[in-house]
């Protein structure tokens, strides 16, 4: 599928174009710290009239800097902050209960999972999972499937899950997630892991719901936002330079190719808003469009439909909990 934007669009072209997609729509997006790719989002969204806006961080008082700032420029746009702790399975279903306890909210329209942590130290979570899958990936495949029926309610649901053309680091490690303790532990190792995962995610919904439920998957490119705060540009931007070398892939000898957040933010809002993906559920995409993988780096262990399945059912294990849906 061609599309007519690219590389250059920014989110507030694409806001103008599908505004009549977005309006009356409500939205819960994660991760809307300042500065970051979800406050450019929601903070450009806001500009269509959507029904409301749920903000939903870590951190309510950064949630409500964005809240805030939505405020001042649309009076008239709806914002409600939700506190949601990624790092702690526990947090999560408490912000999925609360979400689901809101009667006057029946339904949401798109859930742009976009939180994420890059290329962090080794850790795990109170859960005993390595901190990046756990952020990344398990905590918003628990906070999904808890809301699921909300999402349901809609008319045109869809699911956007923001991952990275980075998943060219590592696939899954299906029976050493957590490194060997740490003793194999390598930052940006750990970040392809789960930024495969968030792709295999979006296989994943199309796959178990069909027309009901569209899911997509994207690359945002590279933009310095506080995403990576943990990382030293000039020390593990070079390992990730090596980490491709080892691997062989291109990228290993290429210099990176920044994007402003506007840019980056523009693949948020086709993957949540354009018409023209109905018919490719699933899609991961780049630069505005659906990745071609003679152009983009689009590993086959991150469209997998048989990996997808396999990471359905670790999921489901590393949570504690199953979710079974009825056929398409």
């Amino acid at each position: 599928m061609a599309s007519q934007y690219g590389a250059e669009t920014s989110v507030d072209e694409l806001v103008k174009d599908f505004a009549s997609e977005i309006k009356g729509k409500v939205i819960l997006t994660t991760g809307v710290s300042p500065k970051g790719l979800g406050a450019t989002f929601v903070e450009s969204v806001a500009k269509a009239e959507p029904a409301l806006l749920i903000l939903a961080g870590r951190k309510p008082e950064k949630t409500r800097e964005t809240a805030d700032t939505i405020a001042s420029a649309y009076p008239n746009v709806k914002t409600r902050v939700l506190q949601l702790d990624l790092g702690s399975f526990a947090a999560v279903r408490e912000a999925a209960a609360t979400v689901n306890s809101w009667s006057d909210v029946p339904h949401i329209d798109a859930l742009v999972n976009n939180a994420g942590i890059m290329a962090v130290g080794y850790s795990l979570t109170s859960d005993g999972i390595e901190s990046q899958l756990a952020t990344n990936h398990l905590a918003h495949f628990l906070f999904t499937n808890l809301i699921i029926n909300k999402l349901l309610a809609s008319k045109a649901p869809r699911i956007v899950s923001v991952s990275s053309d980075g998943h060219r680091l590592n696939p899954i490690r299906w029976d050493d997630y957590n490194f060997d303790g740490g003793k194999t532990y390598n930052r940006w190792f750990a970040y392809g892991q789960s930024k495969t995962a968030n792709i295999l995610f979006g296989v994943s919904i199309a796959q178990k719901f069909g027309s009901k439920l569209r899911a997509y998957s994207l690359h945002p490119g590279v933009i310095q936002t506080n995403l990576d705060r943990d990382v030293d540009w000039a020390v593990d931007g070079q390992g990730l330079k090596s980490a491709d070398q080892l691997l062989g892939n291109a990228e290993g000898w290429s210099e990176f190719k920044w994007k402003s957040p506007q840019q980056g933010a523009a693949t948020h809002a086709f993957a949540a808003f354009s018409p023209s993906l109905n018919s490719h559920n699933g899609a991961y995409l780049q630069d505005c469009q659906i990745a071609d993988p003679w152009v983009h780096t689009v590993k086959p262990w991150a469209t997998s439909a048989v990996e997808a399945e396999k990471l359905w059912k670790l999921s489901e294990k590393l949570v504690g909990q199953e979710f079974n849906y009825p056929a398409p």
